[in-house]
């Protein structure tokens, strides 16, 4: 009687067939496994530098292209007025002069209400990936900056400031709806420099 037995690979159990396969197959198995582990994680890598190499590069340009230029100009007027304010009401004077300094405090407010948000180009590629995430089967119509969430804190934020701002005032009637525009500050720019001109002040404007 043989010492040996033949067994029939289809009696075996998923545990058996593993020891009882042929190594060099079982060898493949688990190569091609972990190449593939590999490559999928080597893939979410690259994907994930792409997209903070990308964020970084438009991080750079609008800092560089709209973030100083504007917050500088807007640094410079508020700079400007409130020196001018300064000058101004402690020296005392005539009537022309104060009403001079009654109209420095109207720019002066009038600037501290500007954001940068208000004056700066809207985000496109913000709003373009808000407008991506709108459910095409809804037919109402939805501000797509509200579908994106960061905005939308923001714009949470700037609403709370508003608030504060007419409380601290004493304000009784509700804040404008509408915002400052690049046009408003153009506007005050030109304001004070009429001023200026009228105290033969000439500042440096950038």
């Amino acid at each position: 009687m043989s010492r040996y037995e033949f067994v029939n690979p289809e009696q075996l159990t998923d545990d058996e067939t593993i020891w009882a396969g042929d190594p060099k197959s079982l060898q493949d198995s688990e190569w091609s496994q972990v190449s593939s582990n590999f490559t999928n994680a080597g893939y979410r890598e690259g994907i994930t530098a792409g997209k903070e190499s990308a964020l970084q590069a438009a991080f750079d340009e609008g800092y560089a292209t709209v973030g100083v230029p504007l917050g500088r100009e807007l640094g410079v007027l508020r700079g400007v007025a409130s020196a001018l304010l300064s000058f101004l009401d402690k020296a005392g004077g005539d009537q022309h002069r104060q009403e001079l300094v009654a109209e420095l405090r109207a720019i002066n407010a009038q600037l501290g209400e500007i954001r940068l948000s208000d004056i700066a180009p809207p985000d496109l590629e913000a709003i373009r990936h808000a407008r991506e995430h709108l459910d095409a089967e809804n037919d109402e119509e939805i501000d797509p900056m509200e579908t994106n969430e960061e905005l939308k804190e923001k714009r949470d934020m700037e609403k709370l400031e508003d608030m504060l701002t007419q409380m601290s005032a004493g304000a009784t009637e509700p804040l404008s709806a509408a915002r400052p525009t690049m046009d408003d500050v153009r506007r005050l720019k030109e304001r004070l420099r009429f001023i200026c001109g009228s105290l033969e002040i000439n500042p440096q404007w950038s």
